[in-house]
C-alpha cells in the first residue's frame, strides 16, 4: 500500500519538536538538523510536519521502493532497502527523490534535472514555447537546461516588422527573468543556458553576464568543439556559421580563435562564468548519442553541468557515501571493503531503476492534474505535451544518475592525501569499480525486467566508454551484448551540498574545504560563563570557538586527541599537520593535479562531473587558460574555475568607470534626471496581494522606483509578458511633473500608462521619492535595502509595500556583495553575501530570499 494513503492521518510535529529530535539524531549538529527539517521533512501546505527525524523519511522512501520492487522478480524487502538508506550511511537519494517519494502533498517530479528541446525553431512561437516549458518544469521542482544555438544571429533578416533578428542576448534575459519569476518563497529556480562556440553570436553570449544585473537567473556555458581548441593552439582563424556546423550555412564569419579564447578566459577569471563544455568529448563518449537519430541527441546540460541530456529527458540522482566502505577508518589498519561496495552499487542501480517507475507515476499524476485544470485545452496544450514527451523519454531510456559523495573523507580515512599520485590512482580505481558494477547491475536488471526499449549493441560497438567496460570485464561486455541493459546511461558525479550536510562528510569528489576553523558568537551583556576573545570596531564583544570538520574530529578521537580542549591557533596548525587532511584542502590541492584527476575519473563516468577548481584571488589569467587547456587535453567534459573573490564587486556598470564630484561625494549618475529612462518591470506577491514595481535604470543601476498594488481600476494591470519599457518625464498642463511608462505591445506599437504618480497610493509615492533620492545620490543598493528594511511603519499595508520594494531592489545587488550587520538564521555566522538577490551564508550555504 502506498505511504500516501496513510500519511494524511499520521501524527504531526511542531518545528521545535522536529528540530530537537533531529538534533539528537545528528548528534548535536544543529545545521544538519535545521536544514533537514526545513528542506526535506514531509510537510503539507499548512506547514504541518509529518516526520520527526530522517528515519521517518527513510521509512517513507523504503515503503515506496519496496512497493515497486514487489512488481518484479527477486524483490528487495522494505527492511533491506531501509537498511541501505537509513542514517545517510550508504545510499542517499538526492533532493527531489528525497523530498518527493511517497509525498502526497506535492504534485511534483522526482527528477533533479531536465533539458528541453528547441525543435531547431527560432521563431517567436518556438521561443515562447521553450519559455513556457521552462517555467512549467521549474514549478514542479526541476532544474532546467536548454541550448540557444538554434537562434539566428543578430542582424539576420526576418520576415516581420523588425526586419532583422535581435540575436541571442535578449532571449537570454527572457529565460533568466522567467527563472526568477518562478522562484518564490525563498527558493530559486535553476537554469543552464548554453551556446556553441560555432555560433556567430558566441561573443555576445560570453559577455552577456558581465553587465551588472543582466542574466542573473541563469548559469551560462559555452559548447566548445575540438576544432576551436586546435585553432587556439595553432593560432589560426576559426569559422563560425549559422546554422551551426551546416555544410550550406546561411551566414559565415571568420574569427581570431585566440582572441575569443582570451575573452572566455578573462570573463571566467573575472566572474567564474562562462563555464566550458567540451562538446566533442561529450558527444563522442555519450552512449545516448548512439541513438541520436531516435531522439537521444544531447543538446545541453542541467544547471550544474553533470548531466548532459537530450530533448525532454530527465534524470534522478543518488549518491553513494564512500566513507562508509572504509573499515577501521583513520587507523593504520584502515582498508576499503570492496565486496560490500560492489554489492551496494548493484543495489543502488536497482533502486534507481525503481525510482524511474515512481517518477512515471508522478508524471501520470501531473498529467491528471493538467487534465483536471479548468483552463481550455488550447492553454494546457504546451504543458501537457511537455510531460507526455518527458514520460516517453523516461520510460524508453530509463536514464539513471548514480554518483558518490565523501571522496575527500574516504581518502583521508585510508591515510591517502587528496591530490597525491597515490590518492588519484586509488580514486580512479574506485570509480572504475563503480562503473563496472553499475553496468553489471543494469545488465542483470535487463535479464529480469527487460532492456531499455531501443537497445542495440551494434550502435554502441565503437563507443569509447563501452570499449573501456569491455577491457575491464569482457564477460560483462558479452552479457550486455546478449541481454542488453536496463538503462541507457547510468553514472554522474553531482554536487552534494545539502546531501553532504546530512552525511556529515566532504562533498562529491571535492577535498575538504577546511578541517578546522574558528567562528565567532556575539556575547550579550547578561551572558554568563562566556569568554570574550574579540571586540569589534563598534564595541561589540565576541567569543571565538573552534569548529571541526566532522571527520577530522573522528580522526582526533581515534588517535587520542581531545576534542573539548580550547586549542590555540598554533596548536590547531600542529594538529592539522599531523592529520591526513594536511596539504589536502581546497586551497592546498595543486590545481593542475585536480584537473588531471577529474580527467582520469571522467573516463569511468558516462555522464559528466560537477567540479570547481578553486584558485586564489591573485591567480593570473594565464593560469586559468592553462587549467582550461589541461582539462580539454585530460578528457574532461566540462570545467569551471573559481578565483577567490571573483564574484565580489567585479561586475560594474559603465557609469562606475568614471566619477563626477557633486557636493564632495562621488556621483555615478547625471546631476539632472534624463527625460527618458530604460525601465524594468518587476512583479511580486506579498501575502495574497499582487504588486508591481517600475524601476528606472541608468547603465543597469536603479535610479528611481515606483511601486504599488496591481489595480485593474487604476489601469496598472499590464500584460504579463512586459518586463521592460521606458519611464518618460513629462509636464502636465498646469506645469506639474508626471512620469509616464511606455512599452511595446505585441504588434510593435507603443502603449502608454500616463502619470505613474497618480496610479499608486500617495503614501507609497512619498516613500518612493525618498528612496529614489537615496539611489540617485549614489547610496549602494544593499545599503538602500537596509534602510528600507529598517523603516518603522505602523500600517500593515505600508509594511507589505516596504517588503516588496526591498525585494525588487535586491535583484540589482552585485553577486558577492557582503551583507554587514546581519547574521545567518541557521548557524549565526556573520559571513553573509548576496547571491542573485538572496542573502546567502558563506559558512553553511543557507539562503534566504524575501
Amino acid at each position: 500500500m502506498s505511504t500516501s494513503l496513510t500519511i494524511k492521518n499520521a501524527a504531526t510535529y511542531t518545528q521545535e519538536e522536529a528540530v530537537n529530535a533531529s538534533l539528537e539524531y545528528f548528534k548535536g549538529d544543529s545545521l544538519a538538523a535545521t536544514v533537514w527539517v526545513n528542506k526535506y521533512a514531509l510537510k503539507d501546505s499548512a506547514g504541518n510536519i509529518y516526520e520527526r527525524t530522517p528515519n521517518d523519511m527513510h521509512r517513507r522512501i523504503a515503503i515506496e521502493i519496496a512497493r515497486v520492487e514487489s512488481k518484479y522478480a527477486n524483490p528487495l524487502t522494505e527492511e533491506v532497502i531501509f537498511d541501505l538508506i537509513k542514517d545517510f550511511k550508504y545510499l542517499v537519494p538526492q533532493g527531489s527523490p528525497m523530498t518527493g517519494i511517497g509525498n502526497p502533498f506535492q504534485i511534483a517530479s522526482l527528477s533533479n534535472c531536465f533539458v528541453i528541446g528547441n525543435d531547431n525553431s527560432d521563431s517567436y512561437g518556438g521561443i515562447m514555447k521553450t519559455d513556457q516549458e521552462q517555467v512549467q518544469l521549474m514549478k514542479r521542482r526541476g532544474g532546467v537546461g536548454h541550448d540557444l544555438s538554434h537562434i539566428r544571429p543578430k542582424g539576420s533578416p526576418v520576415k516581420n516588422s523588425a526586419l532583422t533578428s535581435t540575436g541571442l542576448v535578449p532571449f537570454m534575459e527572457r529565460f533568466s527573468n522567467s527563472t526568477r519569476e518562478v522562484a518564490q518563497d525563498g527558493r530559486r529556480g535553476a537554469l543552464m543556458l548554453s551556446v556553441s562556440i560555432n555560433h556567430p553570436d558566441a561573443t555576445d553570449f560570453i559577455d552577456a553576464k558581465m553587465e551588472q544585473g543582466k542574466v542573473t537567473g541563469a548559469n551560462v556555458s559555452v559548447r566548445i568543439d575540438d576544432a576551436f581548441m586546435k585553432s587556439v593552439q595553432a593560432g589560426t582563424t576559426y569559422t563560425q556559421k549559422y546554422p551551426i556546423f551546416s555544410d550550406t550555412p546561411l551566414y559565415t564569419k571568420e574569427i581570431d580563435a585566440q582572441a575569443l579564447w582570451g575573452k572566455i578566459i578573462h570573463n571566467a577569471w573575472k566572474s567564474a562564468e562562462p563555464g566550458i563544455l567540451f562538446w566533442d568529448t561529450i558527444i563522442k563518449e555519450s552512449l545516448p548519442d548512439c541513438y541520436a537519430d531516435l531522439g537521444y541527441k544531447t543538446l545541453s546540460t542541467n544547471p550544474c553541468g553533470e548531466i548532459p541530456l537530450c530533448a525532454y529527458d530527465s534524470c534522478r540522482l543518488l549518491a553513494i557515501n564512500l566513507l562508509s566502505y572504509v573499515d577501521k577508518p583513520f587507523t593504520a589498519e584502515a582498508s576499503f571493503n570492496y565486496p560490500l561496495f560492489k554489492q551496494h552499487v548493484a543495489a543502488a542501480q536497482r533502486i534507481m531503476d525503481d525510482i524511474i517507475d515512481l517518477e512515471l507515476e508522478k508524471i501520470d499524476t501531473i498529467l491528471a492534474k493538467i487534465d483536471a485544470d479548468p483552463e481550455g485545452e488550447e492553454i494546457k496544450l504546451v504543458e501537457k505535451n511537455l510531460w507526455l514527451n518527458i514520460r516517453t523519454k523516461a520510460r524508453d531510456g530509463r536514464r539513471t544518475g548514480i554518483g558518490i559523495t565523501a571522496e575527500g573523507d574516504m581518502l583521508a580515512a585510508l591515510g591517502l592525501r587528496y591530490g597525491s599520485d597515490e590518492g588519484v590512482a586509488f580514486s580512479e580505481e574506485i570509480h572504475k569499480i563503480l562503473a563496472v558494477e553499475a553496468y553489471r547491475g543494469s545488465v542483470n536488471l535487463a535479464k529480469e525486467r527487460g532492456a531499455f526499449t531501443i537497445y542495440d549493441s551494434e550502435r554502441e560497438k565503437n563507443n569509447p566508454f563501452v570499449l573501456r567496460i569491455k577491457e575491464a570485464d569482457s564477460q560483462l561486455y558479452y552479457e550486455m551484448q546478449e541481454h542488453g541493459r536496463r538503462n541507457i546511461a547510468l553514472l554522474t558525479i553531482a554536487p552534494t551540498g545539502t546531501t553532504s550536510l546530512m552525511t556529515q562528510t566532504t562533498s562529491g569528489i571535492e577535498p575538504v574545504f577546511l578541517p578546522v576553523y574558528k567562528r565567532r558568537r556575539k556575547v550579550n551583556p547578561n551572558d554568563k560563563d562566556v569568554r570574550v576573545d574579540f571586540i569589534d570596531e563598534v564595541g561589540d564583544s565576541w567569543e571565538e570557538y573552534v569548529v571541526f570538520h566532522h571527520r577530522f574530529k573522528e580522526w582526533m578521537e581515534v588517535n587520542g586527541f581531545e576534542i573539548t580542549k580550547n586549542y590555540s591557533q598554533e596548536e590547531l596548525d600542529a594538529l592539522v599537520e599531523k592529520s591526513p587532511y594536511y596539504k589536502a584542502t581546497s586551497n592546498d590541492v595543486d590545481w593542475l593535479s585536480k584537473v588531471r584527476m577529474q580527467g582520469r575519473i571522467q573516463k569511468w563516468v558516462d555522464h559528466s562531473i560537477s567540479v570547481t577548481v578553486n584558485v586564489p584571488n591573485e591567480t593570473p589569467e594565464d593560469v586559468v587558460a592553462k587549467l582550461y587547456m589541461e582539462a580539454w587535453e585530460a578528457g574532461c567534459k566540462g570545467v569551471t574555475v573559481y578565483r577567490d573573490g571573483s564574484r565580489s564587486g567585479v561586475l560594474i556598470s559603465n557609469s562606475e568607470k568614471k566619477e563626477e564630484k557633486t557636493g564632495g561625494l562621488p556621483s555615478i549618475f547625471p546631476t539632472k534626471r534624463p527625460q527618458v529612462l530604460q525601465a524594468d518591470v518587476v512583479r511580486f506577491q506579498n501575502s495574497k496581494d499582487k504588486w508591481i514595481a517600475f524601476i528606472g535604470l541608468i547603465d543597469g543601476r536603479p535610479y528611481e522606483i515606483f511601486t504599488g498594488l496591481v489595480d485593474d481600476e487604476d489601469g496598472i494591470l499590464i500584460p504579463r509578458w512586459v518586463t521592460e519599457g521606458l519611464i518618460i518625464k513629462n509636464k502636465n498642463d498646469d506645469g506639474t511633473t508626471r512620469y509616464d511608462f511606455q512599452y511595446k505591445n505585441m504588434r510593435g506599437y507603443k502603449t502608454t500608462i500616463e502619470g505613474l504618480s497618480h496610479k499608486f497610493n500617495p503614501e507609497y509615492w512619498n516613500y518612493a521619492k525618498l528612496i529614489s533620492g537615496t539611489l540617485r545620490h549614489g547610496m549602494h543598493i544593499e545599503k538602500a535595502v537596509d534602510l528600507i528594511n529598517s523603516l518603522q511603519l505602523d500600517s500593515e499595508s505600508i509594511n507589505t509595500w516596504k517588503n516588496g520594494v526591498a525585494r525588487a531592489l535586491k535583484r540589482y545587488i552585485v553577486d558577492g556583495t557582503e551583507a554587514h550587520g546581519q547574521k545567518c538564521s541557521n548557524c549565526n555566522s556573520t559571513n553573509l553575501i548576496y547571491q542573485e538577490g538572496c542573502l546567502t551564508c558563506n559558512d553553511c550555504g543557507s539562503s534566504k530570499c524575501g
